[in-house]
């Protein structure tokens, strides 16, 4: 390893190390090949990169420095950086965890993959994921559990699980995960890093399809693929590199995001929501986001804990829930189906969310929230068929605590997780997540670099 890669290598955030290759103060080669160590020292207890392209990373490596050599300049050329399992690449198994679907091998990138490597991201493998990413937990029976860096004893959440750890145990400085009900979002929480979920569709799904469904590149209703970092400005990035139109919307569209509404936190009205009426929250996180909203106040931000305009989020939770339930079952055996009628119903109710949300962005620019409402947890019996868990001491419904995600993937808009503080008990990290308009994604990322630039961001778990 070189004296420059020991001194600001992995440790940096992935637009550094960029900025270092391009700079030649590092090549791609050396800066793989440190990411490949680190992988094989690390992640042994934590089992995140369950899926190791290393060979061919290698020859992605040689070939960015010799783009590099040409003159070349791309947003990431050279990056080291995993994917999520649930991604499409051409050579390697695709298995969303489920053991039915084991040795079924991509034939071609999906198109997130093909964007990351027109861009000049080495790809150095896949991470972890629950059976069909469906759970708070990552496990499955293919690749076994991923734990987390912070305490192996417990979870880095799901189902964007084994990303997340790898971005926090400094393993990878970038991950391409996806979310539906938090599996971005959850993780990064969990392991005290940046994740972003996209405003839907923003980032086409083709070669994201779950297991014995047609890839067609629909998509999953509700879904959405996006990116996992140790900063802010790399999530945007990332975006950058993601965004835009599939091959067939491509002919007439382009995507034309607006900027961030403010470039000073004083100058944002937010509305701060600690309680939801269905996921219950614990008292520390309540706590945390109440203390932020009391500094964004003394910097001068308008700050408002409540609103005649906030939709009811316990209908919307029970509305979201419906859609969920079918985009989740869709192509297993032997689940209840809905009728066509019903399902145009349920997008009905999705638009007529959609409008409340965009009437509340009219008087607020984001909404903070809990991102889910304790920190990393140990691990749960997945067989049983009614789970609990447990908040201050009580228990209650597993999967209530997909009210928070719910409240931004129900109405398509865009939510950012940052980094927000450390429970006294256990010392683990735990976020806030920040909900803005749809199509507003600038908006919710620039607000985390203003958190990230006023009071601080990640910090490395011990040991890490």
């Amino acid at each position: 390893m070189s004296e420059t890669l020991s001194r600001a290598g992995l440790d940096s955030s992935a637009i550094e190390i960029v900025d270092a290759i391009a700079a030649k103060k590092l090549s791609a080669v050396e800066a793989t090949e440190e990411a490949i160590a680190r992988i094989e020292a690390r992640d042994g207890p934590i089992n995140a990169v369950v899926v190791r392209d290393f060979d061919r990373a290698r020859e992605q490596a040689k070939a960015a420095d010799a783009a590099l050599a040409r003159g070349e300049r791309r947003p990431l050329l050279g990056l080291p950086m995993t994917v999520k399992e649930s991604h499409n690449i051409a050579g390697l198994p695709t298995t969303w965890g489920v053991p039915d679907a084991k040795g079924w091998i991509a034939q071609r990138d999906s198109i997130g993959v093909e964007r990351l490597k027109a861009a000049g991201a080495v790809i150095l493998g896949k991470t972890n994921v629950p059976m069909f990413l469906a759970d708070f937990q990552t496990v499955n029976a293919l690749y076994g559990r991923t734990n987390n860096p912070w305490d192996l004893s417990r979870g880095p959440g799901g189902s964007s699980g084994g990303g997340a750890a790898a971005v926090a145990a400094r393993m990878v400085p970038l991950e391409f995960g996806s979310d539906i009900g938090g599996s971005i979002r959850n993780p990064a929480h969990f392991c005290g890093i940046y994740g972003h979920k996209p405003s839907w569709n923003l980032v086409p799904q083709r070669g994201h399809t779950p297991p014995f469904v047609p890839d067609t590149g629909t998509g999953v209703v509700l879904g959405v693929i996006g990116p996992l970092a140790r900063t802010a400005a790399d999530l945007e990035r990332a975006l950058d590199v993601l965004a835009g139109p599939d091959e067939l919307e491509g002919v007439g569209y382009q995507v034309a995001l607006p900027p961030p509404r403010h470039g000073r936190l004083a100058d944002f009205r937010i509305l701060v929501l600690d309680q939801h009426p269905i996921a219950r929250t614990a008292a520390e996180i309540r706590a945390g986001l109440n203390g932020l909203a009391g500094k964004l106040e003394t910097l001068g931000a308008k700050v408002a804990r409540s609103s005649g305009l906030l939709p009811d989020l316990a209908a919307e939770r029970r509305e979201y829930g419906a859609m969920l339930d079918v985009a989740m079952t869709r192509g297993r055996p032997d689940v209840q189906t809905v009728s066509a009628h019903e399902w145009m119903a349920m997008l009905d109710q999705q638009m007529a969310s959609r409008r409340r949300w965009a009437a509340l962005f009219e008087a607020f620019d984001v909404v903070l929230t809990p991102v889910i409402g304790m920190a990393a947890f140990p691990p749960i019996d997945t067989n049983r068929p009614t789970r609990a868990i447990e908040i201050d001491g009580e228990e209650g419904p597993y999967f209530d605590q997909l009210g928070w995600a719910g409240m931004a993937t129900y109405p398509n808009l865009p939510a950012t997780v940052a980094p927000l503080g450390r429970t006294k008990s256990d010392g683990l990290p735990f976020g806030v997540q920040i909900v803005g308009p749809c199509l507003e994604d600038r908006t919710t990322i620039a607000f985390a670099g203003l958190l990230e630039r006023e009071f601080g961001g990640f910090t490395p778990p011990p040991g890490y």
